[in-house]
Formats: structure tokens, C-alpha cells, sequence
């Protein structure tokens, strides 16, 4: 077998690998623990599933893989690139080449490193070629579909991996949370364990790493920021396909610009009334979709408006019904959410982050990066804090749009604590802010002491 075809024989495996992580296909099938199906014949019922794919007793998808099930997949359907994370993607990948190759396993890992990565190091080859394979992969003709999303910093030196059959309105809020959010404050830890270690004379490697982890953590701060600014107003339907919901994250995909450039092309035909049909659309401009419901018909039985708006008259023709004003805006009004009015403004009006443009150059400092060996000019002469506090401007900002984001995400008003245990920012970052929002009018404040709440002006109370 030629050197092309054993690679993307083995990129094959590695995706299927993937897909055994996130509980979509079956590793049963692999090892022998599960009796294959019959070779169907011509005439026999289609399967529901595609071959392969983990299924119950019926033979239909399920979520969670059955009690002794040999991996398992994360309850939320995300993973990330982050060694030592228990859900660390490409530690759960080699952990599925423990239990297909068994002894062989580290044998059978360190050949594909080298068949598939020239530096034989398939962490880099995750973060930085897996996602462009993957939608190769999974695409046909002008149809694009990939089901293993990636959103990363612009390096790629911190990615999340989401799974598009397992998207709720909450996975964001999760990513938030659950994953982000706790990485930042474990890298800000580590920095500033650096700077103390360096304090007085740091050496010049000192300095190199300070640097790099500075970099990270205002990645890392920023990359929080464009979750949050995206979580409040992503409401994913499959039914509007991948592109349609993966328009609105097109920010958080700078590792990976041809893509990027594709998502934002369908999000700015979004923005300007070209996908109306899409339930994304609905979610987020009811008052410019429901008016086209009472003109197009087909529109009205897509957002399920049909009963709303027309009638079939004695002669079979279907016609608009003469609704007065204020109905047709209780139907907006119904379909009207706050938080995802006043995230949208935000996210529109915020200038893209730098990184997206220039990420396409920074893709070969994922490895030396993540090795701490960066090769930079050594200047004995500069202050090893320097780029943090000229940087800290444009981190305050992002703070700002995460706070915002957090309180506007939770009806009846946020706490305090919401926000700091929602976010990860610390106390003195909550102060800071929140003066400020109270101060600029941004934000209004109800109750007292430990019942106090604070909620986005404009919105209910």
C-alpha cells in the first residue's frame, strides 16, 4: 500500500476512534464483544442508523453508552484538548487503542503519530489538521455537515470539541462553566506561580515563559469572553442544518480561517433576513420573520404559524386572517426573548478579536507552545510584566461583555455568586465591573444583602 493510502487509512481510524469517544460508534464491533448484523438483503426494512453506530436493543441511537460498556462518553457530549482534563480528547482516543489493540496498543499509537504527523505528535495534529480532515470527511458536493465541532483560541493552544447530535440551548452555558471558565482560573494560578518564582532577577528563560503564559491566559480570557457573548442567544435546531447553527460560532473558529470565512458568509446573510425559514432566525428576529408568515404560508408552517395566520376559506384557498396589531405583536412578543435581543446587539456590535484574521500564521507555534520553548531575542533589559498590564485594557472589556452575558442569562436576575461561580472571574474582577455597569446605567440592581440581584437594563426584573 502506497504512503497516501496508509494515511488516510489511518486518519480513518483515528475519526472513527473519535467517534467511539463521543459515543457514536461502537467499539464492540471492533473487538469482538458484540455479534456483527447479518449482511442485509435487498428487500429488508432500511436501518434507522448508519452502520456501526452504537444503538440500543431496538437498533436506535442512544446517549449513554449500557452499564459495561468498555468507554465512556462525556454526559454533555464535549471534550477538550487539555492534557490531563478528564475528558482530554486525545487521551480518551488512545484509551480506545488500549482496548481494540491491547498490548499493542502504544505500538500501534506511536505508528500513527508517525504515518499521520511529520512531528509524530498527534496532539498537534488534533488541534491544528484534525477539524479541516473531518470536514473533508463529511462533506459531499456543496454540502458541508461535520458532527465533531471544534471552537478554539487562536493558537489552538485550548480547544473544546462539541458533538452536534447531543447540542442543547445549555451546551455554551456548559463549555461556560464546566470547562472554560475553570481553565482560565487554573491558568492564572499558574502565571502568577511564575511571576512569583521569577520575582527579583528572572532569568531569561523565566521571562520567555511568562511571556507564553501571559499570551495564553489573554487567549484564554478572550476565547471566555466569545463564548459568553454567543451562549445567550445559540438556540441549535438540527433541522436548520450545520451550517445554520454553526454560523453564530464562526468567532470562535480562528484556527481554521477557510472555515471561518464560510461561517461568517451564511451568518451575515442570517443577520440581513436571507435564511428567515431557519428557526435560528425565528429565535432571534421574530419581529422581521412573523410579518413574512402572514405573506408566505410556507414560512408560517415552517415556524408552525399556519393555524396562527391563515385559514382555508369555503372555496379551498388558503388566506391570511385579518389579525389586529396587537395580536400579531403578542405572537412577536411570545417569541421575543430579552437575553438573546441584548446578546445579539452586544455580538454585533463588538469588532471581531484579532486573532481570527492572523490565525492561519500562529498554527506552527501549537507544539513549541505547548513545550514552553518558544525561541524569542533575549532582552535582559525588559520587565518581565510588561505585556500584561498593556494588554489588561482589552481583557477588562472582555470582562465586561462576560458579566453581562452571565446576568442576562438568567431569569429573575443574577447574584453575585451566579456570575463569579458561572464565569470564574474573581471577587475584586466582579467589583470592579459591576461598579462600572451600575455606574453607566448598563445594569440595575434589586434587593439587598444576600438577596441582592442585578439584571440588564431593559429587561424584566
Amino acid at each position: 500500500m502506497d504512503e497516501a493510502k496508509t494515511k488516510t487509512l489511518v486518519r480513518s481510524l483515528v475519526s472513527w476512534t473519535v467517534g467511539v469517544c463521543f459515543g457514536r460508534f461502537d467499539i464492540r464491533l471492533a473487538t469482538g464483544d458484540r455479534n456483527v448484523p447479518v449482511e442485509p438483503q435487498p428487500f429488508d426494512a432500511l436501518s434507522p442508523c448508519s452502520p456501526g453506530m452504537l444503538t440500543d436493543t431496538n437498533g436506535l441511537p442512544i446517549n449513554q453508552p449500557p452499564d459495561g460498556y468498555p468507554t465512556h462518553a462525556p454526559p454533555d457530549g464535549v471534550f477538550v484538548d487539555d492534557q490531563g482534563h478528564n475528558f482530554d480528547l486525545v487521551a480518551r482516543t488512545r484509551q480506545v487503542f488500549q482496548v481494540v489493540f491491547g498490548e499493542d496498543a502504544d505500538k500501534k499509537w506511536q505508528e500513527a503519530e508517525e504515518i499521520i504527523d511529520k512531528r509524530a505528535d498527534l496532539r498537534r495534529w488534533f488541534a491544528a489538521s484534525f477539524f479541516a480532515d473531518h470536514i473533508k470527511r463529511y462533506s459531499k458536493s456543496r454540502r458541508k455537515a461535520p458532527i465533531y465541532w471544534q471552537i478554539s483560541t487562536p493558537s489552538a493552544r485550548y480547544t473544546v470539541w462539541l458533538y452536534y447530535h447531543r447540542f442543547t440551548k445549555d451546551t455554551l452555558y456548559k463549555v461556560l462553566q464546566d470547562y472554560v471558565a475553570p481553565k482560565c482560573q487554573h491558568e492564572e494560578r499558574k502565571l502568577e506561580e511564575l511571576r512569583s518564582e521569577a520575582a527579583g532577577y528572572p532569568t531569561a528563560a523565566q521571562r520567555r515563559e511568562i511571556e507564553s503564559q501571559e499570551i495564553f491566559v489573554d487567549e484564554l480570557s478572550a476565547f471566555r469572553a466569545e463564548v459568553a457573548r454567543v451562549a445567550p442567544l445559540w438556540k441549535p435546531d438540527l433541522n436548520d442544518g450545520v451550517m445554520i447553527n454553526f454560523a453564530p460560532l464562526w468567532r470562535l473558529t480562528p484556527q481554521l480561517p477557510g472555515w471561518q470565512k464560510e461561517c461568517k458568509k451564511v451568518w451575515d446573510k442570517l443577520v440581513a433576513g436571507d435564511y428567515d425559514w431557519a428557526h435560528l432566525a425565528m429565535h432571534l428576529w421574530p419581529e422581521r420573520v412573523i410579518p413574512k408568515c402572514t405573506e408566505d404560508r410556507s414560512l408560517a408552517i415552517t415556524h408552525g404559524l399556519d393555524g396562527a395566520l391563515w385559514y382555508e376559506d369555503t372555496d379551498g384557498e388558503w388566506r391570511f386572517k385579518d389579525l389586529h396589531p396587537t395580536d400579531l405583536r403578542a405572537l412577536i412578543n411570545a417569541r421575543t426573548s430579552a437575553a438573546a435581543k441584548e446578546a445579539l446587539k452586544i455580538l454585533l456590535d463588538t469588532p471581531p478579536p484579532m486573532g481570527s484574521r492572523r490565525s492561519g500564521s500562529r498554527m506552527a507555534q501549537i507544539t513549541d507552545s505547548r513545550r514552553r520553548t518558544t525561541s524569542r531575542p533575549q532582552d535582559t533589559g525588559r520587565n518581565p510584566h510588561a505585556s500584561g498590564r498593556r494588554l489588561r485594557g482589552a481583557i477588562d472589556q472582555d470582562l465586561v461583555q462576560v458579566v453581562k452575558m452571565a446576568i442576562a442569562g438568567k431569569r429573575g436576575g443574577s447574584s453575585k455568586s451566579d456570575v463569579v461561580e458561572g464565569t470564574g472571574i474573581t471577587s475584586s474582577q466582579w467589583n470592579r465591573v459591576i461598579k462600572t455597569l451600575l455606574a453607566e446605567g448598563a445594569v440595575t440592581q434589586s434587593g439587598e444583602r444576600g438577596g441582592t440581584r442585578y439584571h440588564l437594563a431593559g429587561a424584566d426584573a
